[in-house]
Formats: structure tokens, sequence, C-alpha cells
């Protein structure tokens, strides 16, 4: 294993990518949408956290997470959320004929790739930058024309408080967008 080393800063704002082992398509399942719902709250309880923005796609979900100020432990927020989810969904879901000695090793299932990816938030901009990548990704993956015509992200919300319009970064046409996170 690498010597990766994670963002440790207490009270800080981070981007997150969570990835379905092999980018199985299934996270737009009303099961486990319920179930993600579910185990983010049940996490919430012993570990808080803010959730800033989200887009759960078929294979993966993006969020911007705010952690207490007092606290730098995102880690054992995605474990729990993880773990929560894959016991509430593996049986249907599961794939022994993926199962190898690694995974066997670590009791791991075939639902979550292993780890995640993580991005400390730098200032507002940043910041910023990362909320319109998160709603934008739908149409970056050809999953819809208009950001407004996916229903598994913050970008209502947004809308409600005013911060998007409701046709922000529509595509039509040959219209491209550019610039927005990674």
């Amino acid at each position: 294993m690498s010597d990766y080393r994670r963002a440790n800063a207490k009270g800080g704002t981070y981007f997150f990518t969570v990835v379905t082992y092999r980018r199985q398509p299934f996270l737009c399942d009303e099961r486990v949408r319920t179930a993600l719902r579910e185990g983010i709250k049940a996490t919430q309880l012993t570990n808080p956290f803010t959730i800033d923005a989200w887009v759960l796609l078929p294979d993966h979900l993006h969020t911007i997470w705010t952690l207490p100020p007092d606290d730098a432990d995102f880690g054992i927020r995605w474990a729990l959320i993880k773990r929560f989810v894959t016991k509430q969904c593996n049986p249907e879901f599961k794939r022994d004929e993926w199962l190898n000695p690694s995974k066997l090793k670590r009791q791991e299932s075939t639902f979550w790739q292993r780890r995640f990816w993580e991005h400390q938030i730098r200032d507002e901009s940043d910041f910023q930058k990362h909320m319109d990548y998160i709603h934008y990704n739908p149409v970056k993956h050809g999953l819809v024309k208009k950001v407004s015509d996916w229903p598994y992200s913050t970008f209502h919300r947004y809308v409600v408080q005013g911060v998007y319009d409701m046709d922000w970064a529509g595509v039509s046409g040959d219209e491209k967008l550019t610039g927005f996170g990674e």
C-alpha cells in the first residue's frame, strides 16, 4: 500500500468522490437511495457533518461535506455509511464471482470500490467550482441535457435558495460548458 496521506483539517470542508465496485450502475436504484439516506442519517447521529452539495449518479457520487470544528475524521463517516448501505443492499447486488483473495482477506463486498477520493476545499472560489462541478455532473455524463432535469442532487435546493437559476448550465445543441471542478 502507498503512503498516501489524507487531508486532516478539523472543521474542514471536503469534496468527495465515492464509486461502486467495477462501476456497477445501481446507486440510483430506489433501495440504494433509501439505504444511503438512512446510512447518512444514522452516521450523523454519532458523527455529525453537514452536506453542502450532493449528486448521485448510477455508478458514483460526489459530495461536499463540512465537519464539526473539533473533528477531521471523514474516514470513519464514509466507513459507517458504506457499511450500512452494503448491509442493507449487498444481498441483492452481491457478485460472488468478483470476490478475489484480497477482497476475501479484507472482508470487503463487491458493492463499493475500496477507498474514496477527497479534496480539501481551500476557499470560497474552490467551494463554488466544486459545487458547480457536482451539479453539472449528470450533464457531463450524458444522463440529462439540463442540470435541472436530474433529480438526485442538491441543485433544486439551491434554486429555491436563489443560488442557481433553474436553467443554469443547461446544454442545448453544440453548446459546451467547461471549467468545472477537477
